[in-house]
């Protein structure tokens, strides 16, 4: 397994373990970290062999966000033309959007487990992942409105989907912390876990069951799902049909109706 400087990754059969890396930093997102993610994220998606992709955070948090020093090297890095600077901050932008829509894209579904802070930029990230979970004291918060700034990595785009509008802006506009109860009640997390040991022994068993599904269902649904948030009704029931059209000729599917017969688990081909 290739080694990384912000990230730790474990294949642990067919599930993905992607650790955030810097505990003596509360795991803050530096500049290696958003490079990292692109890389990890990609070989999730082509390696057959893996499934399903869980992410979770070194040490007492799952992560503080983005690296504040990042954000003084990019203001060390201006020079006096303003349009010149315009072009290189939303590019950097654009770069940094890219780590986490990997993690949307991938064609593999992605796990979060949360415990600790979970803050700024690490709200972007969770909310392009498929599921989240977390410890009652994990610590929510859209952390960018107290540094002078609107989110911009994909919380203000992604976070409706989960937990509305009102709500996101409730979140965005004030900065408040959210625990781990809470972000349940809101539907920001599925479940939580008395501690860290629960919460990844949780994580690792649901990860388990979606491994045990037939890999190409598994992929057709995330892209179903991903594609309905963002077109018409009819928009998405026209590509399942298409969609279909090709995967209901799969060997899965005569595997899956024979082991539910059998009252036997299915062994799929990666």
């Amino acid at each position: 397994m290739h080694q990384y400087q912000s990230l730790k990754v474990e294949q642990q059969g067919a599930i993905a373990h992607v650790m955030i890396n810097r505990p003596a930093k509360a795991n803050a997102m530096d500049e290696a970290f958003w490079t990292e993610m692109v890389q990890v994220f990609d070989w999730v998606d082509q390696t057959d062999s893996v499934r399903v992709a869980v992410i979770s955070g070194a040490g007492n948090n799952f992560s503080a966000g983005i690296d504040l020093t990042m954000l003084a090297q990019a203001a060390g890095d201006m020079v006096q033309d303003v349009g010149r600077n315009a072009e290189r901050i939303r590019r950097n932008i654009l770069r940094l959007q890219a780590a986490f829509n990997a993690v949307d894209e991938c064609r593999k579904p992605v796990i979060a487990a949360i415990h600790g802070y979970c803050i700024g930029g690490a709200i972007d990230l969770i909310a392009a992942c498929d599921m989240r979970y977390a410890t009652g004291d994990a610590h929510f918060s859209i952390k960018e409105i107290d540094m002078g700034m609107a989110a911009d990595v994909g919380t203000l785009q992604r976070l409706p989907h989960l937990i509305g509008d009102g709500m996101m802006r409730e979140l965005a506009y004030t900065g408040r912390a959210v625990y781990g109860d809470e972000a349940a009640q809101l539907g920001l997390v599925n479940r939580v876990y008395a501690d860290h040991g629960a919460l990844i022994e949780g994580v690792m068993d649901i990860a388990a069951q979606i491994a045990a599904k037939s890999p190409l269902a598994i992929r057709g649904t995330k892209e179903m799902i991903r594609y309905s948030r963002d077109h018409s009704v009819a928009d998405g029931l026209n590509y399942i049909a298409t969609w279909n059209a090709a995967m209901l000729q799969s060997e899965d599917l005569k595997l899956a109706v024979a082991a539910h017969m059998s009252r036997k688990p299915a062994e799929f081909a990666d």
